[in-house]
Formats: C-alpha cells, sequence, structure tokens
C-alpha cells in the first residue's frame, strides 16, 4: 500500500519574501551557474541558495574551504530567524497546477497534489523506478539532507489513482496561496489545503495505488539511504513528492534525443557509423524539417541528422530479430523502447561504447529539442544526432512494473516541478 500523508511542511511567508514568483526555482540538476546567479538576483530568499549552495556537479567543500551542506542549513536557520520560513502549525496536502506549452506546441495543464509518501524499498512494489541512478548526485543529496534536515525538492512521481478530483473539490482556482511562472513560461499556481477530511480521503484513495517515479530517482534513492542511516519510525520515514494521476489529461512524456562528438575530421568512424546503420536500418532522407519522427509507426524509428552531411534521414529497423536476440529475456515493453534500441544496437553496437561511457557521457550528450539538437552540432559541440519519439505512458508504465529500468534521459516529463512550493521536515 502506498502510504500518503499530509505535510507539516516549512514554507515561505509571501508577504515577507514579497511573492513565490521570486523565491521558487527550477530543480537543481538543471541550474547552471548563469541561471543560479539570476535567481538569487531576483531574491537573496530564493530557493536556490539552499538547494544548490554549490555548482552542480561539483564534491567536496568550495574553493574558500566553506562546507556548502553547512551553509544551506544555516541560511535555513536565518530564513526562519527573519520570518521568511514559517512552519506549518498543522499538517496540509498542497493543491498544484501547471500550465505550459509542451516542446510539441500544444497547451496544457496538468494536475496534481504535494504530499508527503513512505518511502519504501523498490522491491515491496509500491514505489517504481523507471531510470538507472549514479552515485554522485546521491551523495550531494544526502550530505544535504543530513544538514537541513528537510526535502527540499520534490521527486515527480505519476499515480495509477488520481487524487487531484477531491482537492480541486475544496479550492478556489482564482485564489492560489502561491504563483510562480518559470523561465520557459510554466505557471505554477499552489493551494494548500488543510480540511482533515479531505486528507483522509487522499490517504485512503492513494493506499491503493502504485507511484512511478517520473523524475527524482536520485533523490528517491537518496531518501532510502538516509530512512536507513537514521533508522526507526519518524519523519524521516516520509519524503516530499508531487503526484500526477496517469490519466491526467495535462500528463505528457517527451523524449530526450540523444548526441555523439568524436566523429568530425575521423572519416574511418563516419565511415564504420554510416556502414553500421545502413545495415541494420531503412535509411531515407527526408527534410531537416521533417526529421522529427512524431507520429511515424514501426519498431526502432529514428530521425538522423549529422554535422558532415548536413542532411536530414529516417532511420527504420528492418529486423526486430536481432534485435530480440540482443534483448532476450527483456520485457516487450523494453524491447520496444526507441532508448534502449538506440543504446543496444548503435551506441553499444555500431560506437561501441560501454555501459560505463553512456553513463559517464562520454561523447554521448542529450537534447531536449530538435532545435537544440541541430544548434549543438552547428556549433560543433556533438557531430551526429538521433531524433527520438515520445514515449506513451502506458509503455512507460509497463516498464516500471517489469523488473527493468530504461537508459539514463528515457523520458523527459515535461514541465519540471519547481523548488520551493514546499519543503517537507525529515527530523
Amino acid at each position: 500500500m502506498a502510504d500518503v500523508r499530509p505535510i507539516h511542511a516549512t514554507h515561505y511567508d509571501l508577504d515577507v519574501v514579497g511573492s513565490l514568483d521570486k523565491v521558487a526555482a527550477p530543480p537543481y540538476d538543471v541550474i547552471d551557474t548563469e541561471q543560479r546567479a539570476g535567481l538569487l538576483e531576483r531574491s537573496p530568499y530564493n530557493a536556490v541558495a539552499i538547494d544548490l549552495p554549490k555548482p552542480y556537479g561539483e564534491s567536496g567543500p568550495t574553493e574558500t574551504g566553506d562546507d556548502p551542506y553547512a551553509r544551506a542549513a544555516e541560511t535555513m536557520d536565518a530564513w526562519r530567524e527573519a520570518g521568511a520560513l514559517v512552519a506549518d502549525a498543522e499538517p496540509a496536502i498542497w493543491a498544484m497546477t501547471q500550465d505550459y506549452t509542451g516542446p510539441d506546441g500544444t497547451a496544457r495543464t496538468r494536475h496534481g497534489i504535494l504530499a508527503r509518501v513512505r518511502v519504501e524499498d523498490f522491491e515491496a512494489g509500491q514505489v517504481l523506478p523507471h531510470e538507472r541512478t549514479l552515485p554522485g548526485p546521491k551523495k550531494d543529496r544526502l550530505d544535504l539532507t543530513r544538514a537541513t534536515r528537510h526535502n527540499l525538492s520534490p521527486i515527480f512521481s505519476l499515480s495509477t489513482k488520481d487524487a487531484w478530483p477531491l482537492v480541486a473539490s475544496v479550492i478556489d482556482p482564482e485564489q492560489p496561496w502561491g504563483e510562480a511562472t518559470d523561465a520557459g513560461g510554466t505557471v505554477t499556481k499552489v493551494w494548500r489545503v488543510g480540511d482533515p477530511t479531505i486528507h483522509e480521503q487522499v490517504t485512503e484513495l492513494l493506499s491503493g495505488a502504485q507511484l512511478l517515479i517520473a523524475d527524482g530517482h536520485h533523490r528517491y534513492e537518496t531518501a532510502i539511504a538516509y530512512r536507513d542511516e537514521i533508522g526507526g519510525e519518524g519523519e524521516h520515514n516520509y519524503t516530499l513528492m508531487a503526484l500526477t494521476g496517469l490519466d491526467d489529461p495535462g500528463l505528457t512524456v517527451f523524449p530526450t534525443h540523444r548526441l555523439l562528438s568524436g566523429y568530425a575530421g575521423d572519416p574511418d568512424r563516419q565511415q564504420r557509423l554510416g556502414e553500421g546503420l545502413r545495415e541494420l536500418f531503412e535509411v531515407t532522407e527526408v527534410p531537416v524539417e521533417e526529421l522529427n519522427p512524431l507520429g511515424e509507426e514501426g519498431v526502432g524509428v529514428f530521425g538522423l541528422y549529422d554535422s558532415h552531411h548536413k542532411r536530414g534521414f529516417r532511420l527504420k529497423l528492418k529486423d526486430v530479430a536481432k534485435l530480440d536476440e540482443q534483448l532476450a529475456g527483456k520485457p516487450e515493453a523494453y524491447r520496444r523502447l526507441d532508448a534502449a534500441i538506440l543504446e543496444t544496437l548503435v551506441l553499444k553496437g555500431i560506437a561501441g561504447m560501454s555501459e560505463d561511457d553512456i553513463l559517464a557521457k562520454r561523447g554521448l550528450g542529450y537534447a531536449k529539442s530538435v532545435e537544440d539538437s541541430l544548434t549543438l552540432l552547428e556549433e560543433g559541440t556533438y557531430d551526429v544526432a538521433f531524433i527520438l519519439r515520445p514515449i506513451p505512458v502506458d509503455q512507460v508504465r509497463a516498464i516500471c512494473e517489469s523488473d527493468e529500468n530504461m537508459p539514463p534521459k528515457s523520458t523527459y516529463f515535461f514541465p519540471k516541478v519547481l523548488t520551493g512550493l514546499v519543503f517537507n521536515p525529515v527530523g
């Protein structure tokens, strides 16, 4: 049973900080140094100061010798003293909407709730992952949790049962508690729902649900490690989640495109790649504006563009037999996943990459849109782009319910859930 509860939240006092828009931030792992500085210019109380107390990817003390995690905890203490952060006397579930225009140009509204969820091992089957993780980000998040004793950034999960109608029945759509607009134009609104009856109904409804982690695998594995480290019962047995129903009309899963480097100026590598692709795929030239294989039917369909030929191609897998042979024992939903097909046949097969190469992104990059992919090739950062199709939500669910995890960056759940809406105490 999934155990979903209201939060005894730590949150901003909007009268003190000005507005949620000034203090909310994107998740830590999508913020670069320049963006971090820009967020702090918006407000010294911006959540990035505590959720990302040093540039993402760095480890250990900063150049000045201080401990960034201790600094994050000290910052939270200072904000409490200034009245910028307050602790809720009573628990609440927080309703959330996100109005956005996706990479496909379609406007949508995604609905969800913010709540705390009991941390369970994946083997228990209540909370399911779908992507592999790396040790570095988990250590970073664990050090931050130890210091601040809070979940600062919510894990985004999909629920097989939808609690939105329960909270929607008691909120005023025109009077959110707070509202924030991110750099991409997504408008996030949140409402505090303090009604104990609604809390009980949400807990009861979701007790029969499975939760599929969409974004925040490292944060969830950090929550497991923190729970085990502290031991016993207490707030540390729960973690902060944003939950959206799998059937929510605003839920979409976009692809993350793959980019290869090290091919420009190396005719032999270019030739091996080209010959390997023609052996496995039907290759047809297409106009660049038709590079995106969105809507194409079939197993293993990709767009291809390289900086050498500067032309677009459509790749369609000729025969699934070799694929099924190499992925024998994997569930069918995984064997038909474009990211797994590309990883198995192209990255590991033709390009000769190892698992470590892929995890360390040696010669491999990612882009969220076709436009970004082509720009990175034009700038010379990468040489070859593979354009992938979106993944159906049902396929994500089927893979989550199997024992298999997708390759890194298989899914792109847009928009991201902001940090700073609420914080969840864990000790």
